[in-house]
């Protein structure tokens, strides 16, 4: 039976320049440290692996250890950044995206890349430590409000939950429209996979060519032949992008907009699944978040998997999703909510996820 959780509120003062122990519970231990940036962080560590979270700054999931191995996307910045614009600080594992606007602003579009929740100041944060069937978690939770005058007012109430001795986040977020009239409202779950080098993606996408829909880049004539050959085999076949070939550049990003199909639990799932038989995750429920985003780099600079950013719409913009009927609409007192389960798993796990969408696909 679920028990009633111990509630620790972090304040601002408990993070020093020094890591300190400030809980532990069982198998976890939670220490508290700020990055040279002066960025608050605690270290999570649950008796499988370890993780990065930032209470005061997204409540993002900077960085996840599990199964020996680091699961974050490759990036030139090695702690975060005290910044609002999404590319002055980049390279978190996962971080919530959208609010009044999401994705890459399209040629009329004003709106900041990726919209107001990725790098929100959160005004209050706690952990919560309890058990329930599944047995004991710590939970990062908070609220973060974000108010324009004459525009939009709104709270984000995140909570990431970490099991003991599993290697997967449970993450929800509820966003409530403090205003007095509707909020239009976009969301995307980015989540930043560190791709595999033959690595082959998974998923519940019953047909390359009908389901998914290629962002064209933009390529000049000076760019390197591999690149536009890499592009060009994409636009031609959606699959050939679904192994991760040695050594082939992926800059331009490839951008992919999917439909994925759910189970008859209302879940789907993707896969990354390694050589060694382990696989990286994400599980969402497509009637929240109906638009499955896959987003690939690869690089010096940037090495990044989307295995699936789970979106309430394309990446494409204010503009591009109210002209096609995209937008959340959340009315004066009421909320949006939506969950989501990623992370790494060994190799029987993995095998009985692919049998799931084999199953899924199959139906």
């Amino acid at each position: 039976m679920p028990d009633t959780p111990v509630v620790i509120d972090l304040d601002p003062s408990l993070f020093g320049d020094r890591e300190k122990i400030i809980a532990t519970s069982g198998g976890f231990a939670v220490s508290a440290f700020r990055y040279r940036s002066a960025v608050a962080a605690l270290r999570v560590e649950n008796g499988a692996g370890t993780a990065v979270l930032l209470p005061f700054q997204g409540q993002q999931i900077w960085d996840a250890t599990f199964l020996g191995r680091r699961l974050t996307m490759h990036s030139p910045f090695d702690e975060p950044q005290p910044a609002r614009e999404y590319l002055r600080t980049y390279g978190a594992f996962f971080l919530h995206c959208g609010g009044t606007s999401m994705g890459n602003p399209g040629p009329t579009d004003t709106h900041p890349l990726h919209g107001e929740l990725p790098n929100l100041p959160y005004q209050s944060a706690q952990l919560l430590f309890g058990s329930d069937d599944e047995g004991a978690y710590v939970d990062l939770t908070g609220a973060g409000r974000d108010t324009l005058a004459f525009h939009h007012d709104f709270v984000a109430r995140p909570a990431i939950r970490i099991r003991e001795g599993e290697t997967a986040f449970e993450v929800s977020i509820e966003v409530e429209n403090r205003a007095g009239k509707p909020l239009p409202f976009l969301y995307l779950a980015h989540i930043n996979f560190r791709p595999i080098d033959g690595g082959v993606l998974v998923d519940t996408v019953r047909d390359d060519r009908a389901d998914v829909a290629v962002r064209v880049p933009k390529l000049s004539s000076e760019e390197r032949p591999e690149v536009i050959a890499y592009h060009k085999a994409i636009a031609a076949d959606p699959a050939h992008h679904r192994t991760l070939r040695p050594g082939t550049p992926i800059q331009p990003e490839l951008v992919l907009t999917m439909n994925a199909a759910a189970g008859e639990d209302g879940w789907a799932h993707a896969l990354q699944r390694h050589p060694d038989g382990t696989a990286d995750f994400v599980t969402y429920r497509p009637d929240e978040l109906p638009y499955a985003v896959r987003w690939i780099t690869r690089g010096p600079d940037q090495d990044a998997l989307g295995i699936v950013l789970p979106a309430t719409a394309p990446p494409d913009g204010l503009a591009a999703a109210t002209a096609n009927k995209q937008l959340v609409w959340i009315a004066p007192g009421a909320s949006y909510r939506t969950s989501m389960r990623f992370g790494a798993v060994d190799k029987p796990s993995a095998d009985l996820l692919e049998a799931a969408i084999g199953s899924i696909r199959g139906r």
